[in-house]
């Protein structure tokens, strides 16, 4: 071996020697490939087997050892060579040892290094195979190894000098922060929360190996699940090397700090980073600043730190860091500040290159996701908020815990002992005192840079206190000095709190020293604010006493109360008012932006020195792109720039309300991917909640005036309204989860508002909260709400909650606490006995639960003795705890003396059979339980009555007690069954799940007799045999007490025992059940049943179903029939009967007078059910039911039933549905019809397979005159209902066929020969247009009475004007309706007998001009036709012109509609204008909203008016003309020449319209020359002052006018004067929602005072004076020509009811004896204006209609107003809404209603009425034969069956309203029934009822025979929204919209 080399250099063999250990393991984990090239470098003439060397992961030390045994004895120059080479080719050799190896290897040439062995070298495994290796040329680098090595040696060097230079930054930035620390940081002493990481996807583990780490092992990963595992933050650290880690944390937690302490760690070879590693340290808020793109080598030297030499070292610091990325640690801190955004790639994507240039966002991206330096340890701090960025990429997430009590007190005590003064640490402990008793300063002190703040203010309130001390006892001698020696502490305060630095937050993360003072302590201590807004109030002045320039302290606060102490004066505010309102200004746009960092020149400077001053601000040092230095600033904590920016909003109106609005959430314990980010502040709300507060106003007043803005006293007051009305929306909330409802009390606490604290529990009987981490103040928060509860008490229940023990020492601040409730194995036995310490301090407590915990019998007995000083208790659960039998006992011992006990919850609870056995032997000492209840060891519950309850014969009776699942054997059912006989009376005995064997079985029957039990035994899954079966069948005839025995052998096994008291019929008939199903009884068993049953001559039901008796057992089973006299059903199901079992049943079914209805499916293979009525065999009348369901019915069955039922004597019903009858069967059926007399209806639902079945079918009209209804449907209700006599009329119904012409011609050639049709219906049968014309040409032959259907029949525009001629073809057809849109409507109606008034409507059938042109001729032909109805046609102007034109004289008195969406605007104008030009036919015209009116008539005064036929403008006779809510004022001028050509017109309306001044003047130049014109509306929709007074004048002039309409106008009183003048002329005034000053309403009213021709009066919603009433009522007086008046709301708000302006206007109608109309709604004139009312009516004998809707009368006087209305006889229309009439009204009117014969409309909505009052109603309306409209919504009650049902008498009846009554299914079951008997019904509303899809089917079903009916409204109903589309989809008049 070489000795060479200077004395100062290693020797290189002693050295590998040395290394030898940790290069075998380095060695050992390298690649297969490396070990053989290394291996190579072993000569071949070695005394070394190299041979033996094999490469499997299990040899590899083993080859790596033997060269290293090589190596170590060879020369120096080898050793050299091969410690060069396994430096260039291992990866993973830490620096330190790589360092070692290579410098002790040497600078070696090219010459130096000897040449390896080219040649492969064979190595030889176990097994004898080769593997043939390459050379070492060919290894991983193509340099050879000297020039790998003389590339290596530089990087290395650069690399170790990098890491020095980052060693002494960190080591300098942390000299920097450590200046200011009260005290050290301990890492020993920071915990961290483990959650669990959220990776989102799997990636590879990237972690290096303990050889990586030089001997480092990694910890596991591992799913921490909860903030409850907490370690310290060292421990959380360990085993992070190569992957993500993120520590969060609130703002303030000291998460800078920490990671800078991290970097000073590393600087010393301490931490989880080993030094040779490099440590990056970035910051958030610096890469803020970097808008462009940058490579990874740009944002380590540029941002991070240059390297101090040229590009080259720069290059070779980069390659290393590529080549080992495993040797660096990237601190990310403050991502929560980051502008940018993370992305999450959620598949493994390529590498990046590091030499692009990419957005920081992306870099950063790539080095979470793997893409940039894989292998990297990289650790990230944020807020909470912002984790949800992280998911997908992190390993391990921590949370840094906050600080305990402990933590606090010794902080307090560093803060005020620093500086050394004894005075000083005299006021540490007073103000440890009271930060630990002031819950927002503990909770505020939790967090570091919060404790500081605390500190400070406690300081500064301590100081105060003790000057006001001072000068009490000293006078003013005295406060020059003191104020000097205040100053002079607060300059160094000043100094020791203006902190330099990075830091993010100022004092978030870095801890500062506190004031010093000689001050002595204060006489009394000072008050501590009580909200947390408060608090923050006394930190700013705390802040702002820092200004040594006005004075320092001269800047206090009042110490008496608050506001006076937490609040600043009006002189401090007004002293500091610009410089807070700048403040708040900037506060608020740091948040706005999502930004805590303010550069120099955002600041104004003299702003910026005050703040500094006070220690407001602190400094952060930036760097631009450049690495130009930037002077930034933040607050000293985000806190502090929240409660600012609070203030802002409070007193300025920068934030909109709207804005407000929106911002104000709660966000803060929770954060979801949908909502992530979106709020950057934590406390803001809670601030603008505290400033909500009265008593904060003043306060903001003067902040809001001194800073120079414009809110005032109001303004703020108004902000203050807005905040609490947007807590009270919260508060109304139902949807706020356990987090929000929290963050509510919180926010409602800081408004201290105890009304919106009851508006919270108001909607919240229980506030649940679920895996929160709850703190004391949160309980203090909740306490605030629960105590405005008052006696109605509330629930807690925390569920998985993270609860400290001292939140239990806040809980009882909870005064009204109903319900309390923790469920988590967190609570155990240490919180019950906590728990059971305050629970005697619950006075509400009725509920307890303690579920799912880790309870024992230890604190079960602690619970037990608490809860015996709880006697109000009701319910105890503490199921899923460990109490074992012990802790059932100590919780049973406690049920006697808990008199209100309801239940208690026992179950999982690891107990034995002993528990039970407790809990009955506790049944006869404690008489108030009520049921005891177990399932296995599984479930234990005990039920108690009140023992108030106990002496009552019914809750004695009610015992039960449930014993399921007990496993007994005999001997245990013998002691249970004697301790079972000693119980009280039981009423049900549940012993389910025992499967007892024969014996055990025995033993309970032989014990049964001995049981007390009065309703039954319940024992499923007991008795398996059919031996088991005919013992207990014995019990029926053996025990009296027995009445029903139900036995089930096949599973699930059941056996239930029925006495007296557990059946359903009544207890006087005595009757008894047996129930033998699913036995497996054969035929042989029945006679064993029987024998075992004896002579038990009261059993009236057999149950045999499931057996396997067939149609030898039913024989057998009839052949006893005799025998058994009072048998009522016989059930022999599933038996197997065949086809002559059916046959022999129908032979039954005749000969037995008793045997009623037999039941049969599948050909007696499944149902077979008889049931029997007592025996009348004189009484033909009674029906008897054949039912065979889904069988396949052949035609000679069908014949053989068939004949077998013609001998029934009684009336028949044969029902063969879902049997599929084929066509043979069919005509056979027929062929029987005839002689069965007795048949009464035919049912082949869903058993009609062909057309040509339905058409034989049909044909039973003519073959059978007893036939009164065919109604056919394929696979769908069909019937076939038969008369007992020769029918007249029948009904037709053929629907959902296909029927082709051959169908179409038998089907008509049928109908033809049978009898008169009232209606036929042939929709769905896709006739098309040639079927359908069939029809039409067919109608003249067929006989019907009422109308044809023909909906859904694929009909096209050829096929409707077929259908429209029938109106010419045949004379008996009335109505044709056709709609080819979505309806697909297609109706002929007939009249009574020829020349009624016919009508034809066409609807949505995209109409063409060609169609129109058709549809002329055919009407033009039908002289008969009185209303023609076009509506969205899509037609065109053009076509409705020429329609028009071609409309002749014949059409006399018709009325045509045309309803377009176009016909508005000028385009209305246009077609009315063209109408009257090419048709001298019309006599009016209107145009309504989009439809156009026309009225025809052969004008008689055509040739009076113009007889000069070659006039180019004629003039016309029209009458009437209308432009009604379609035009604008402007719109009109259009029609002038063509209304001039009017001489004859009389009536104008241009109403609902916006005329304008241009309007006014258009009519002003019209009026003049229209000298006929009689009637003038112009209504208007918008008031307009101007229009009336611009048309005053016209109006006055024309004279002729006799009806004016002018509501909703402003008439000013120029315009008033002159109205009156042409008032007196008028015979009709309609002045209803006018506007008028007082003096024009009274001009005006006066003035109608002599209108001695009034007939109309319309002042509905006019503003009426006192004065005015009074004129008013003299104008009635004076007016006996009055037959209409309407003054409906005319009473103010304001007015009370009954005011004798009422009553005078009542009194004034006495002289109206011609009145036909009134209607006086709103009024609210209640019994005293009732009672005039009922003098009036005898006058009132013409009277049609009268309105008395909400007018607050009683039922009494409703009673009255009845009565006197018999004198109305003549009264069409009653509307009686909104009153508070009831049952009195309603049996009135069941004796007053009928004598009005003409009442058509009756509304009694909105009444309360019982079911008493229904009935009446129902009385009532059985004699309005005239009724056609009738509303009841919301009357009260949902017993309406018997209203509905007399709706039948009402043939007239269009519309019904029933809605707002929560009628159940049984209403619309009776209203289904009537509606076919309503055949003019249109609409039924039902909506906001409780209707399921069982009445809704029914009236689907009714539907199909009311084609009149358009509309039936299902709005909340009970029906889900998945049925109610399918409905619609059925029958789209079906709405379940609320529109």
């Amino acid at each position: 071996m070489d000795e060479e080399g200077g004395p100062d250099e290693e020797n290189v063999n002693s050295v590998l020697a040395q290394e030898s250990s940790e290069i075998l393991q380095i060695l050992s984990s390298q690649s297969p490939t490396v070990i053989m090239e290394l291996c190579q470098m072993i000569p071949s003439d070695a005394q070394y087997n190299i041979n033996q060397l094999v490469l499997s992961s299990s040899s590899a030390a083993a080859a790596a050892a033997t060269m290293l045994e090589y190596f170590k004895t060879a020369n120096a120059a080898d050793c050299r060579t091969f410690l060069e080479s396994m430096c260039m080719l291992c990866e993973n050799i830490p620096m330190h040892l790589e360092s070692r190896l290579i410098s002790v290897a040497g600078c070696t040439t090219i010459d130096d290094i000897q040449s390896p062995a080219t040649e492969p070298v064979s190595l030889r495994n176990t097994d004898g195979c080769e593997i043939s290796t390459c050379s070492v040329t060919e290894g991983k680098s193509s340099l050879p190894h000297a020039e790998q090595h003389l590339t290596k040696r530089p990087r290395i060097d650069h690399w170790e000098h990098y890491i020095a230079a980052v060693m002494n930054l960190l080591l300098r930035r942390w000299e920097r922060l450590r200046e200011h620390l009260v005290q050290d940081v301990q890492l020993e002493n920071v915990w961290v929360g483990l959650k669990a990481a959220n990776r989102g996807r799997d990636r590879p583990d990237q972690t290096p190996g303990s050889s990586d780490r030089g001997g480092r092992t990694p910890e596991p990963d591992g799913d921490y699940g909860s903030m409850e595992s907490r370690v310290t933050l060292e421990t959380f650290l360990q085993g992070s090397a190569g992957k993500v880690t993120v520590l969060i944390g609130q703002a303030g937690s000291g998460k800078t700090l920490l990671m800078s302490h991290l970097g000073e760690q590393w600087a010393h070879g301490l931490g989880f980073i080993p030094s040779s590693y490099l440590f990056v340290l970035l910051e958030f808020r610096q890469l803020n600043l970097l808008s462009h793109p940058l490579t990874l080598s740009e944002l380590l030297f540029r941002v991070y730190l240059p390297p101090n030499g040229h590009h080259d070292e720069m290059r070779a610091i980069l390659d290393y860091l590529i080549s080992n990325p495993e040797q660096s640690c990237w601190v990310l801190d403050g991502y929560d500040e980051f502008h940018g955004k993370v992305t999450r790639q959620e598949v493994q994507r390529e590498q990046l290159n590091p030499e692009t240039p990419l957005p920081v966002a992306d870099l950063i991206s790539g080095l979470l996701n793997r893409q940039l330096l894989p292998g990297c340890t990289v650790v990230v701090t944020c807020r909470v908020r912002d984790v949800i960025d992280l998911e997908g990429v992190s390993d391990k997430v921590g949370q840094l815990l906050g600080w305990d009590r402990h933590q606090i007190k010794e902080y307090v005590d560093n803060f005020f002992g620093v500086k050394g003064h004894s005075t000083s640490r005299t006021l540490g402990v007073q103000a440890a005192d009271l930060l630990l008793s002031n819950r927002h300063l503990l909770t505020m002190s939790s967090l570091p840079a919060l404790c500081n703040i605390c500190c400070i203010c406690l300081e500064h309130l301590l100081l105060e206190c003790k000057e006001e001390g001072t000068r009490a006892r000293s006078g003013d001698r005295r406060e020059e000095k003191g104020s000097k020696e205040r100053k002079e502490v607060m300059e160094k305060e000043v100094k020791r709190v203006q902190i330099q630095g990075g830091t993010r937050g100022g004092r978030e993360d870095v801890v500062m020293d506190g004031t010093n003072g000689t001050a002595q302590l204060p006489p009394t201590p000072p008050q501590i604010p009580s909200t947390l807004t408060q608090v923050y109030f006394t930190v700013l002045g705390a802040f702002l006493s820092h200004d040594p320039d006005k004075g320092g302290r001269n800047v206090k606060l009042k110490p008496a109360s608050f506001p006076q102490s937490a609040v600043f004066t009006l002189t401090t505010l007004s002293q500091y008012g610009s410089e807070l309102c700048e403040l708040s200004r900037l506060a608020w746009k740091g948040l706005e932006e999502s930004s805590i960092i303010f550069l120099e020149e955002e600041i104004p400077l003299d702003v910026l020195k005050f703040s500094v001053r006070i220690g407001l601000l602190s400094k952060v040092e930036l760097r631009r792109e450049d690495g130009m230095h930037l002077n930034a600033y933040c607050f000293v904590h985000l806190t502090l720039q929240e409660f600012l920016a609070a203030l802002r909003i409070m007193t300025s109106n920068d934030v909109s309300d709207t804005e407000l609005k929106k911002r104000f959430s709660l966000k803060k314990r929770w954060m979801t991917r949908s909502d992530q980010r979106t709020v950057f502040t934590d406390s803001l709300y809670l601030y603008v909640c505290g400033l909500a507060s009265p008593r904060c106003t003043q306060a903001l007043v003067q902040l809001a005036r001194s800073s120079g803005g414009t809110g005032g006293q109001s303004w703020v007051q108004e902000r203050q309204t807005l905040i609490v009305q947007l807590l009270k929306k919260l508060c109304h909330s139902n949807t706020l989860t356990g987090p929000k409802i929290l963050e509510l009390c919180h926010c409602v606490q800081e408004s201290q508002d105890h009304q919106l604290a009851k508006l919270v529990v108001g909607t919240r009987t229980n506030l649940e909260l679920r895996n929160i981490q709850l703190l004391p103040n949160d309980i203090d928060a909740l306490a605030f709400i629960a105590n405005s509860v008052g006696d109605n008490g509330i629930g807690l229940d925390f569920g998985s909650c993270s609860m400290e023990l001292e939140c239990l020492d806040v809980l009882p601040r909870c005064q009204y606490i109903r319900h309390l409730s923790f469920r988590s194995r967190r609570y155990g036995d240490k919180f019950a006995e906590k728990l059971s310490s305050i629970l005697p301090e619950f006075p509400t407590l009725r509920k307890l639960e303690f579920c799912g915990a880790s309870l024992t019998a230890v604190g079960a007995a602690s619970l037990a003795s608490a809860l015996q000083n709880c006697p109000d208790i009701t319910e105890i659960n503490l199921v899923d705890n460990n109490l074992k039998d012990e802790g059932i006992n100590h919780i049973a011992d406690i049920f006697t003396k808990l008199p209100r006990l309801l239940s208690v919850m026992l179950g999982r609870n690891n107990t034995s059979l002993e528990a039970v056995d407790i809990l009955i032997g506790k049944m006869s000492s404690c008489l108030n339980i009520q049921h005891i209840h177990a399932d296995g060891m599984k479930e234990l519950r005990v039920t108690f009555s009140q023992s108030s309850d106990m002496n009552s014969h019914e809750s004695k009776s009610e015992r039960t007690i449930s014993l399921l699942n007990q496993k007994w054997s005999k001997a245990e059912m013998k002691r249970f069954a004697k301790s079972l006989a000693c119980c009280p009376t039981l009423s049900v005995l549940d012993l389910s799940g025992g499967q007892w064997d024969v014996e055990t079985l025995k033993t309970l029957t032989q014990f049964l007799p001995k049981f007390s039990v009065t309703k039954k035994i319940i024992a499923n899954n007991s008795c398996s045999s059919v031996e088991g079966l005919v013992v207990l069948t014995a019990l029926l005839s053996g025990c009296p007490a027995v009445m029903e025995l139900h036995i089930r052998l096949q599973s699930p096994v059941q056996v239930s025992v029925l006495f007296s008291e557990g059946r359903q019929q009544p207890a006087n008939e005595i009757s008894k059940t047996l129930c033998l199903s699913c036995c497996g009884l054969l035929p042989a068993s029945l006679q064993k049943v029987c024998k075992s049953l004896g002579t038990s001559s009261d059993l009236t039901l057999l149950d045999l179903s499931s057996n396997c008796l067939g149609d030898k057992g039913l024989r057998k089973l009839l052949d006893v029939l005799p025998c058994l006299s009072n048998i009522q059903e016989i059930n022999a199901s599933n038996n197997g009967i065949s086809m002559e079992g059916v046959v022999m049943l129908a032979g039954a079914l005749c000969s037995y007078n008793n045997l009623t209805q037999i039941h049969i499916s599948d050909g007696g293979r499944e149902k077979v059910i008889l049931k029997f009525c007592p025996d009348k065999s004189d009484d033909k009348q009674q029906l008897k039911m054949f039912r065979i369901n889904n069988s396949n019915l052949l035609p000679t069955d069908v014949t053989m039933l068939c004949r077998r039922l013609v001998h029934c004597r009684s009336h028949l019903e044969l029902d063969l549905s879902n049997s599929s009858l084929r066509d043979e069967a069919i005509e056979n059926l027929l062929k029987v019809l005839p002689k069965m007399a007795s048949l009464q209806r035919l049912n082949v639902t869903h058993s009609i397979i062909s057309t040509t079945g339905a058409l034989t079918l049909v044909s039973c009209l003519t073959d059978s005159q007893q036939v009164t209804a065919v109604e056919l449907r394929p696979q769908s209700e069909s019937f076939i209902h038969f008369g007992g006599v020769k029918t007249e009329q029948a009904s037709c119904r053929l629907t959902r066929f296909s029927l082709n012409s051959d169908n179409v011609q038998r089907l008509f050639e049928i109908l033809q020969q049978g009898p008169q049709l009232s209606d036929l219906d042939l929709s769905s049968n896709q006739l098309d247009d040639e079927g359908v014309k069939r029809l039409v040409d067919s109608l003249p032959n067929l006989k019907i009475t009422r109308y044809v259907n023909l909906n859904n029949n694929s009909l096209t525009q050829q096929g409707l004007l077929d259908v429209a001629s029938a109106l010419c073809t045949c004379v008996n057809v009335s109505r044709v309706e056709v709609s080819l849109g979505a309806e697909k409507r297609c109706l002929i109606w007939f009249g009574q007998y020829g020349g009624c008034e016919k009508t034809l409507s066409i609807r949505e059938s995209s109409l063409e001009r060609d169609h129109l042109v058709r549809l002329a001729e055919i009407v033009s032909k039908c002289p008969g036709l009185t209303k023609l109805e076009f509506k969205n046609n899509f037609l065109q102007s053009e076509w409705i012109e020429h329609f028009v034109k071609l409309l002749n004289s014949s059409l006399r008195g018709c009325i045509v509609s045309f309803e377009e969406y176009w016909i508005r605007s000028v385009r209305a104008v246009s077609l009315v204008c063209r109408c009257l030009d090419l048709n001298n036919n019309i006599h009016a015209i209107r145009v309504h909203h989009t439809t156009l009116y026309l009225s025809l008539m052969k004008s008689t005064q055509l040739t009076l008016v113009s007889s000069d036929s070659t006039d180019p403008a004629p003039l016309m006779a029209t009458e009437k003309i209308g432009l009604v809510d379609c035009v604008e004022g402007s719109q009109i001028a259009a029609m002038s020449s063509i209304i001039q050509r009017c001489p004859l017109l009389t009536e104008l309306d241009f109403s609902q319209n916006s005329l304008g001044i241009e309007g006014a003047e258009f009519l002003c130049s019209l009026l003049p020359s229209l000298p006929n014109l009689t009637s003038l509306s112009i209504g208007s929709k918008e008031t307009c002052g101007t229009v009336v007074e611009k048309l005053s004048e016209a109006l006055l002039q024309s004279t002729a006018i006799q009806s004016l309409n002018l509501s909703g106008h402003v008439i000013n009183d120029p315009a008033a004067q002159i109205i009156t003048r042409m008032l007196p002329r008028l015979r009709s005034v309609n002045l209803s929602h006018c506007t008028w000053s007082a003096s024009g309403g009274l001009q005006l009213v006066k003035a109608l005072g002599q209108c001695v021709s009034l007939e109309e009066l319309c002042l509905d919603s006019v503003c009426l004076d006192e004065d005015s009433r009074m004129c008013l009522a003299q104008t009635l007086r004076n007016t006996h020509s009055m037959r209409s008046l309407k003054l409906n709301k005319i009473a103010t708000a304001t007015e009370p009811p009954e005011t004798n302006s009422v009553l005078n206007l009542l009194a004034a109608m006495e002289g109206l004896t011609r009145m036909e109309e009134i209607e006086l709604e709103g009024w609210r004139m209640a019994d005293r204006g009732a009672e005039w009312l009922t003098r009036l009516f005898p006058v009132w004998t013409e009277l049609r209609k009268i309105s008395l809707s909400k007018n607050h009368i009683s039922d009494q006087s409703g009673d009255k107003l009845l009565e006197a209305l018999k004198s109305c006889s003549h009264l069409e229309e009653l509307h009686l809404s909104s009153n508070s009439l009831g049952d009195l009204t309603a049996a009135r009117m069941a004796l007053v209603l009928p004598s009005l014969t003409h009442l058509t409309v009756l509304d009694i909505s909105e009444n309360s009425i019982t079911r008493e009052g229904s009935v009446s109603l129902s009385k009532a309306i059985m004699c309005t034969k005239n009724l056609t409209k009738i509303y009841l919504t919301s009357v009260s009650t949902p017993e309406l069956c018997a209203v509905v049902a007399n709706l039948a008498h009402c043939p007239l009846i269009q519309d019904v309203s029933l809605g707002w009554n929560h009628c159940s299914d049984e209403v619309v079951l009776e209203l289904a029934r009537v509606l076919p008997l309503c055949q003019k019904m249109t609409r039924i509303d039902l909506e906001s009822n409780s209707l399921s899809v069982v009445g809704v089917e029914a009236l689907v079903r009714a539907l199909q025979y009311c084609p009149a009916l358009q509309l039936i409204r299902l709005w909340r109903n009970k029906v889900s929204s998945i049925d109610a589309q399918k409905f619609s989809l059925r029958d789209s008049r079906l709405n379940f919209s609320s529109t």
